[in-house]
């Protein structure tokens, strides 16, 4: 049976995905067979595995770091907001349905069965899991059945390792707080404290160590630094969404979305030089971009409202008018149809106008489509006519049935993963560009041609600009990571820490 260990954090966003994803590409560098688990997930970013069923991005991540398949084995619970006091329920990659706050607390309880069959069955095909938990374990309002921290760990057998962000401040009446708000049962199963993502000389930091070590009677067993790698993040609380960028030669501009889903679409045009990515939520923000991209949201009705009471809707439709290249996602595609209605009250229910600008309309449906794909682009006019016959691949999830009218030319043609049936998705229209792909810019081909698409648009030599494959980029990302990590965490106590369980 495979040894466990668990990072949990003092706060969300304290670096746990990004520690356990570390620790998962050392294992398997050390020649172990090591697999990611997250018992219950909270994030708008998700992902469909291979047979068709919708996990957390953080443990794909996690899973491509180890080397393997991402699986809903390890990520069985995940719940997606669709509001400030409700969340869509996901068991083992399927929806459960949509329950309050309060409701699930009261009902998580029952969902240990199946975290406990897909831990076990990790369990038995890993030598090593790694464990992350969510939020702080000392969130004493929301301890009582516990599932996802020392609840957990207790459940696991594994030793934890408790992280602290130095970044925000306060690291250590982070790390101290938290362990006095455990029981002492639960304190006797932190192993080891990191103080993560520091900048700057360490030996300034020894004293608070060493006295941190002595009031907790538990070993600092790495201090971090801020490691400069492009990694999948948990959710839309990334750095590199709410950092202010300049506009560069080629300026896309991505619409920052209240509740933006799966934003790491536009991974693949991060640090290419002479290219730049912004996340805009103010239309005086916008500027002039040569392309705007509108992302993924759990709620596309309410998202499309809040754009039209903000202004950016009249700013995005000033700018279609230019005809510069607008291109939506999934929920974003949506949007820029003619109509949207919900008659199953899958959102807020009811009908509203879209953007009008391409000729289509949408009804939410009651079951969600989940789905692999791959194929490629149809023949396409506009500016984006060089992505003609270019193939694409990544994966459908989404609640809304789209019906093309007169007027609109279709954009892709892909054959389903799961079913194996071919079929037509997306629309166009002179500049407007839509389909419900995820990862549609993934391959490097694709990027490729977007950019000489703009390039030629504005006369200018892209050349330089050149895409890197994705999936080499992420793989060397995942290195840096892991050697990073060596050097600052004790990998030697960490091993042992492994090895000695609770």
């Amino acid at each position: 049976m495979a040894k466990a260990i668990m990072i949990q954090g003092t706060m969300s966003n304290a670096g746990k995905s990004l520690l356990a994803g570390g620790l998962c590409r050392i294992f398997k560098q050390d020649g172990y067979k090591v697999a990611p688990f997250k018992s219950q997930n909270m994030a708008l970013n998700s992902f469909i595995t291979k047979e068709g069923l919708e996990m957390g991005r953080a443990q794909v991540m996690q899973a491509e770091a180890a080397g393997i398949e991402p699986s809903v084995l390890m990520n069985p619970i995940l719940l997606k907001p669709t509001n400030d006091v409700g969340s869509q329920v996901i068991v083992n990659g399927e929806v459960l349905g949509t329950m309050s706050a309060r409701d699930y607390f009261a009902y998580k309880k029952n969902l240990w069965g199946e975290i406990l069959k897909a831990y076990h069955t990790l369990e038995e095909q890993n030598d090593i899991i790694v464990i992350e938990g969510a939020g702080s374990p000392a969130e004493i309002n929301l301890k009582e059945d516990d599932i996802v921290n020392m609840g957990m760990a207790k459940m696991a057998k594994a030793p934890v390792l408790l992280a602290g962000d130095i970044d925000r401040g306060g690291v250590f009446a982070q790390l101290y707080g938290t362990v006095m708000l455990l029981e002492e049962e639960e304190r006797r199963m932190i192993k080891g404290l990191i103080i993560n993502k520091f900048r700057g000389d360490k030996t300034i930091l020894d004293p608070g160590v060493a006295m941190l070590e002595e009031k907790c009677q538990i070993p600092v067993v790495g201090v971090a630094p801020y490691l400069d790698v492009q990694i999948d993040d948990e959710d839309s609380l990334s750095e590199h969404i709410s950092r202010q960028k300049e506009a560069a030669e080629i300026d896309l501009a991505v619409i920052r979305l209240p509740r933006l889903s799966n934003f790491t679409d536009f991974d693949p045009f991060e640090n290419i030089p002479g290219v730049s990515v912004r996340y805009i939520r103010h239309p005086k923000d916008l500027g002039s971009p040569d392309m705007i991209l509108l992302p993924g949201t759990k709620n596309t009705m309410d998202d499309l409202l809040w754009m039209r009471q903000c202004g950016l809707e009249a700013a995005i439709l000033k700018e279609a008018a230019k005809g510069k290249i607008i291109f939506g996602v999934c929920g974003g595609y949506q949007m820029l149809g003619e109509t949207l209605s919900d008659p199953f009250h899958v959102e807020a229910g009811g009908e509203i106008r879209g953007m009008g600008l391409l000729p289509m309309e949408t009804v939410f449906t009651k079951e969600k489509t989940r789905t692999r794909v791959e194929g490629n682009f149809r023949s396409l006019g506009g500016p984006l006519e060089k992505l003609s016959r270019v193939l694409v691949e990544g994966y459908e999830i989404h609640m809304g049935e789209t019906r093309r009218k007169e007027g609109a030319f279709e954009a892709v043609e892909i054959t389903d993963g799961v079913t194996g049936e071919q079929k037509i998705d997306g629309t166009w229209k002179e500049n407007v560009y839509g389909t419900y792909i995820h990862g549609v810019f993934d391959r490097q081909e694709v990027v490729k041609a977007v950019l000489e698409a703009i390039g030629e648009k504005k006369g200018i030599d892209v050349s330089a600009m050149a895409a890197s494959n994705h999936r080499e980029f992420k793989e060397k990302q995942y290195n840096l990571l892991a050697d990073g990590l060596r050097k600052y965490l004790d990998m030697e106590q960490i091993y042992k820490i492994l090895e000695a369980g609770l």
